[in-house]
Order: C-alpha cells, then sequence, then structure tokens
C-alpha cells in the first residue's frame, strides 16, 4: 500500500523542523538495541525527499555500531526527529521517526517489524 504525502514534523522544544515525503504505510518497527530502547517508529525517503526547515545548528549526532547511521537530535530537548544513513542500494536516505511527525496518528499505522538486531 503506498501512502505517500508531504509532511512536516519536529522535535517536542519546536527547535528543529523538517518536512519530507514519506509512504506511511511503510512504516517500520527495528528491534536494535537503539531503537527498541527509544521506542521508534520509522519511516524512510530518499534524502532528495527531506529537509531540515529550522534548526540544524541545533542538531547533535550520535552514532554507534558501525557508525553508518548518523542519528540526529535536538541539542535543546533531546529528541530525535530523524536520522540519515544510506538505503540497501547505497543512496542516500533519511530516517523519520513518525512519532515526531506533526498530526500523525499512531493508531492508523500498521509498523511492520524489522530485525535491526540482526544487521
Amino acid at each position: 500500500m503506498n501512502e505517500r504525502k508531504k509532511v512536516t514534523g519536529g522535535c517536542h522544544c519546536g527547535a528543529v523542523r523538517f518536512a519530507a515525503e514519506v509512504d506511511l504505510g511503510r512504516t517500520l518497527q527495528c528491534n536494535c538495541t537503539y531503537c527498541e530502547k527509544k521506542g521508534f517508529l520509522l519511516t524512510f525517503t530518499p534524502a532528495e525527499n527531506f529537509a531540515v526547515t529550522a534548526g540544524a545548528d541545533r542538531l547533535t549526532e550520535y552514532r554507534f555500531n558501525r557508525n553508518v547511521i548518523a542519528h540526529q537530535f535536538c541539542s535543546r530537548c533531546g529528541v530525535q526527529a530523524f536520522s540519515f544513513g544510506k538505503g540497501p542500494d547505497g543512496k542516500a536516505m533519511a530516517a523519520v521517526n513518525t512519532r515526531c511527525i506533526d498530526g500523525i496518528e499512531l493508531a492508523a499505522l500498521s509498523p511492520q517489524p524489522f530485525d535491526g538486531r540482526s544487521l
């Protein structure tokens, strides 16, 4: 099911904002140690479909394991609204934390399990 739509969102304090085009029908719940502890529900989009619209100077980066995903979070409130990395095809992508999308109805999503622990 393709539910591609333009969305906006951001961190808790509002300092960091983004705009993206995402497919909410392709939301994942990853079981890696980081995503599981944070409770992320993620949707992915090519980098050209994502933009930081405010607060780029407020972003702090965290990397772990193989250091291939640049987890971005607000240095003021600590919320991680998105990350940057590469898709399986090697192209730049953004991972959007669907919980940070403005007006999102989480109950309407059907996140698919993803075994990130095995990567």
